[in-house]
């Protein structure tokens, strides 16, 4: 059955346009969020990066806090924040303010990714004296711990309480580009992101193995059902030719990348010199493109078919424009099509 009903949300990045400071970068995130508020979007999520030229949100609870108080209605939350630099109590200690600040409005995505390269994650890390352990799943099991006051008896930190204190939690999202997250969202009973514009390939597959090996737990609050949705890339204009024209800026992004080349957001007609001058090797695609481009008719189509061959009810948008003005536009296009309300 088509989903007529689909819900869309925002996964923001703080992209940096060449020409443009990392500050004007996060300014454009703040108006971002007031317009995709304006739009009904049903979340607004930032992610976390570190020393890099292209995207400037290192910090995303920050933005939170700001943003939370620049919007009215929607959601907001981290895509996300990278669990294994930090103190899982602080982590919680942080967006348990959030949630006192915005009661019923905030997400904690979490993840394992390093959000940046390996100078990045040494400078990052807890410990340097010993490498530690992958010991993400049980910081996740305490994480949980905190938020639902659920540690045993004997636990040293039974009696710890994250303040502020209130009733309720933020809504904890496991986000991850592998099978190992979907295995992990499953095995925690928690809802699941998946990031399709980042890896694109084992999409489906990611998904499916999430659905079926979901665990119910009975945690206050935890979801009794599976709940997954995408993060995929959009960028929507009035005619394919003006999408295309754009999309020229991320396919330069996409190809820098793969080289460690993180500058800023090209202009699309420079982009277009580039690309040809390197010759333009496709990026590689999975069942869908990383990016869906065009008018939003046809944008429109596409993500809805992709939704119902993944059973998903909602999905999480990442534009990337040169053009703040036309990444606003993208949006927009986009809310109309689907008639958000």
């Amino acid at each position: 059955m088509e989903h007529t009903d689909l819900r869309l949300s925002v996964l923001d990045q703080s992209p940096v346009p060449q020409g443009c400071t990392p500050a004007q970068a996060l300014q454009n995130s703040v108006a971002l969020a007031r317009h995709v508020d304006g739009l009904v979007y049903n979340r607004y999520w930032m992610s976390e990066h570190h020393a890099m030229d292209l995207l400037a949100c290192t910090a995303p609870e920050i933005m939170l806090a700001r943003i939370g108080a620049e919007t009215e209605r929607i959601r907001i939350g981290s895509g996300g924040i990278m669990l294994p630099h930090y103190s899982v109590f602080k982590v919680a200690e942080v967006f348990r303010t959030l949630h006192a600040l915005y009661p019923g409005r905030v997400d904690l995505g979490i993840g394992r990714a390093p959000g940046g390269g390996p100078v990045e994650m040494l400078a990052l890390q807890r410990d340097r004296k010993v490498r530690p352990a992958d010991d993400f799943a049980d910081q996740v099991t305490e994480l949980l711990a905190y938020f639902d006051q659920s540690f045993p008896e004997r636990h040293p930190f039974a009696n710890l309480r994250v303040s502020p204190l209130m009733p309720g939690a933020p809504a904890v999202w496991m986000l991850g580009s592998s099978m190992w997250s979907s295995a992990a969202a499953a095995g925690f009973g928690l809802p699941y992101a998946f990031a399709h514009f980042f890896s694109p390939v084992p999409t489906r597959a990611a998904i499916e193995t999430y659905r079926r090996g979901f665990l119910p737990c009975d945690r206050p609050g935890a979801r009794s059902n599976p709940e997954a949705m995408v993060a995929v890339g959009v960028i929507c204009a009035d005619t394919q030719e003006e999408a295309d024209f754009l999309h020229a800026s991320v396919r330069l992004l996409q190809r820098r990348i793969r080289v460690n080349d993180r500058r800023p957001v090209a202009p699309p007609e420079d982009a277009l010199r580039e690309l040809q001058a390197l010759g333009d090797i496709a990026v590689e695609e999975g069942e869908w493109p990383r990016y869906f481009v065009g008018t939003p008719q046809r944008v429109g189509r596409d993500l809805r078919a992709m939704a119902d061959a993944l059973g998903a009810e909602e999905m999480v948008i990442n534009t990337i424009t040169w053009d703040h003005a036309a990444r606003l536009r993208s949006y927009t296009l986009l809310a109309e099509e689907f008639s958000l309300n």
